[in-house]
């Protein structure tokens, strides 16, 4: 049993080492939207949610990453509704709709624009279910791999695609595009003290305007003890990393170089459960990036979320 879980675990971690090569990531508007949902609550029938999200980045900066009179700086606020529902004990389905509310400004004018993004269906299969003791302790393992689509109810906008190509397409409410994703959730955890492993590939599709934003690989990983008050409540702070890597997206056959590149970043956050009620907040702090050939910078993220299971 401990070799097994040692197998998973290496597999996991060398495929989050591994460099990866011509991959798309969206880093913080349509084209860098933020896949992460940190350490999701556990539930046995049903659940439901709602989670805030805020990004933001400067764009469009002269060379070394210096500010210019061009330079914008944008702000993108994403409010979520999410549900799951567990059809069997080893079949579970989730949706997201998210509403966002867009702002960039730089010295000339501030623009915004708001509303419905693309929504996403996924489902997910339980490969691993095992609950184990070892020595005087309980060995609790479960890995989750499914796949998904996101739809494109999200206002795509081609005039915010600048005809120049000097700024990269993140203005945007949605991508335009039919998109599919490949997910994977692994969690160990050794009584109180676990560590969550998570990886998910977007693969992007063309919209009706011929621009197709690159495909998206983000991997994480995060440790957390769970401290348990009274029997009732449980608090779980956790740490980890994120890992989001992107290729070039492509406009009408043609490369857009100001686009892809990669982004690491630290994260920490808490997770609390009362009964059925789960609230939680995470915060993401970039440590290293090479984002549209540099003239694209991210900035800090905060994530909070409620939830009620059922």
């Amino acid at each position: 049993m401990k070799k097994q879980c040692i197998r998973i675990v290496l597999t996991f971690l060398i495929c989050w080492m591994a460099p990866k090569s011509s991959i798309a990531c969206d880093i913080c508007g349509c084209g860098v939207g933020n896949d992460y949902i940190g350490i999701l609550p556990d539930f046995h029938k049903h659940i439901f949610g709602v989670r805030y999200r805020h990004n933001s980045l400067w764009s469009h900066l002269g060379v070394g990453g210096q500010k210019t009179y061009l330079t914008s700086s944008e702000h993108y606020n994403t409010v979520e509704a999410w549900g799951g529902w567990n059809i069997t004990e080893k079949l579970r389905v989730m949706a997201a709709v998210p509403y966002s509310i867009n702002r960039r400004s730089n010295e000339e004018a501030t623009r915004t624009k708001s509303g419905v993004g693309d929504i996403s269906l996924s489902a997910f299969y339980q490969l691993i279910n095992k609950r184990q003791p070892v020595g005087s302790k309980l060995l609790v393992q479960s890995l989750w791999l499914g796949g998904g689509v996101k739809l494109a109810t999200g206002s795509y906008d081609p005039a915010d695609r600048n005809a120049s190509g000097e700024s990269a397409n993140l203005f945007q409410l949605g991508s335009g595009s039919t998109d599919f994703s490949l997910n994977g959730m692994y969690d160990l955890r050794v009584q109180d003290a676990g560590i969550n492993l998570g990886a998910y590939y977007k693969i992007n599709t063309a919209n009706r305007y011929d621009y197709r934003y690159g495909n998206k690989l983000n991997l994480n990983a995060q440790a957390y003890y769970k401290f348990r008050i009274a029997n009732q409540l449980m608090l779980a702070p956790n740490a980890g990393v994120q890992y989001e890597q992107a290729g070039t997206d492509v406009d009408n056959d043609v490369l857009v170089t100001v686009s892809g590149g990669n982004l690491l970043m630290g994260t920490a956050g808490i997770e609390t459960a009362y009964k059925k009620i789960a609230i939680g907040a995470n915060f993401q702090t970039p440590f290293s990036q090479n984002l549209a050939n540099g003239i694209v910078k991210a900035n800090n993220r905060v994530m909070v979320h409620l939830s009620v299971a059922l």
